[in-house]
């Protein structure tokens, strides 16, 4: 058997892992768009810091291509058979297979700023290749302007401070991190980021640039000497959609990893999903998902019949000390859901429900133990198993229902 992944990151090499649990001997070629070994791509913002290096950031170890029996081509996959028989590259090289898993992951996406020519240092922060960039292009006086107050943006802001004169961060929504928080959590963290001199424009944007000045929407322009463009990503799903095959916001793909083309499949960021807290689709470009998603299309890759319809949003995430968690989908009272929230000194809770079910939660300090509550989420356990008040401020077995404890912990169906 002959398998091409396409990509490098979290969802490759957990397909190969799912596909070397069941094919020990099958011929596997990896075609890498980045120049690097598979490295864990949250910590380019530690780099930045210091915290970590090159090295440190592998995903696995140096040996893992060879240990694992893998053909690594750098370059860039230019098309894909419809039926998945072959791939081939921008040199026009064919590489053949029986099996095909598209894992390009999402691509930064940069609205086109009038003006943005202009602007001789920009970047992007998705790639080491962007942290590198970035580290040579800044100096211990740089003005930074980062446009963009999500994961991306934050972190990048995170990575710069004591490197650079100044940070500000400017976005159109009223809060940082608008996708996953709400206005008060979003506020605790604000607080958190200006307390180490990062600046924040919100409810403002850049609308065009006349080299190192920023013309803003709200009429002020901003000098700086570095742009960081951190707006948001777009999964890439050109091979697919290209070859025929179906496309959301991401590549459509079912509870076994498959896409609408024949032996071709696709995992991590650039795919489109079920969400079992939505009860929908939707795209969830992330890291624990997309190992998951790897390794159930590795194996089904393989010959196997798995698997995976508990994709659940999930971000954890921290700035200087403070931890935020949050996962699934928050319901208001319009939708039908209620909202719970526990307070404890500097640590807030929120906690989501609707029709029965925990759907989603914010945590903004202690975060210890929060598996419970995304497994509750992913495993659709009622609400009536649990006594909501007690797992919301402690969360262990002991806040479930005798029954609950006996199927889990002693195999009772």
């Amino acid at each position: 058997m002959k398998y091409v992944i396409i990509g490098n990151g979290t969802a490759s090499v957990s397909c190969i892992e799912g596909i070397r649990e069941h094919d020990i001997s099958g011929d596997i070629t990896v075609i890498s768009a980045e120049a690097h070994h598979a490295y864990c791509r949250p910590l380019i913002s530690y780099y930045l810091e210091g915290k970590t290096d090159t090295d440190r950031m592998k995903y696995r170890p140096e040996s893992f291509y060879d240990d694992m029996g893998c053909r690594l081509i750098y370059g860039r996959a230019a098309s894909i058979s419809p039926v998945g028989s072959y791939a081939v590259l921008e040199d026009g090289t064919q590489i053949d297979c029986d099996r095909l898993c598209v894992a390009t992951g999402s691509a930064p996406f940069v609205p086109p700023f009038k003006g943005l020519d202009s602007v001789k240092s920009k970047f992007t922060f998705m790639t080491l290749d962007d942290a590198l960039a970035l580290e040579a292009a800044c100096r211990t006086d740089s003005r930074v302007l980062i446009v963009g107050a999500g994961l991306i943006g934050l972190k990048c802001a995170e990575g710069l401070v004591g490197r650079v004169g100044s940070i500000t961060v400017c976005d159109l929504a009223p809060r940082v991190l608008s996708s996953i928080l709400d206005d008060q959590c979003a506020a605790v963290m604000q607080q958190c980021l200006e307390k180490h001199g990062i600046e924040f424009m919100l409810s403002d944007s850049a609308e065009s640039f006349d080299g190192n000045t920023a013309h803003m929407k709200s009429g002020r322009d901003v000098q700086f000497d570095v742009l960081v463009l951190a707006v948001g990503v777009r999964p890439n799903t050109s091979l697919v959609s290209e070859a025929g095959g179906n496309v959301g916001r991401g590549i459509t793909v079912n509870n076994r990893m498959e896409t609408s083309l024949p032996n071709v499949y696709s995992a991590g960021d650039c795919t489109e999903g079920y969400d079992v807290s939505l009860g929908g689709s939707r795209v969830l470009a992330l890291l624990p998902n997309a190992n998951l998603q790897g390794r159930c299309a590795g194996a089904n890759m393989a010959g196997k019949d798995e698997i995976f319809d508990c994709a659940i949003p999930m971000n954890s995430i921290g700035f200087f000390g403070l931890h935020a968690m949050t996962a699934g989908t928050y319901y208001t009272a319009e939708d039908g859901g209620e909202m719970h929230e526990i307070r404890c000194g500097e640590d807030l809770r929120r906690f989501f429900t609707k029709d029965g079910y925990l759907t989603g939660f914010i945590l903004i300090g202690d975060i210890s133990r929060a598996g419970i509550y995304t497994s509750m989420i992913r495993r659709r356990i009622p609400l009536s198993d649990a006594d909501l008040s007690l797992i919301m401020e402690s969360p262990a077995l002991i806040a479930f229902s005798d029954n609950y404890r006996r199927k889990t912990l002693g195999g009772v169906v």
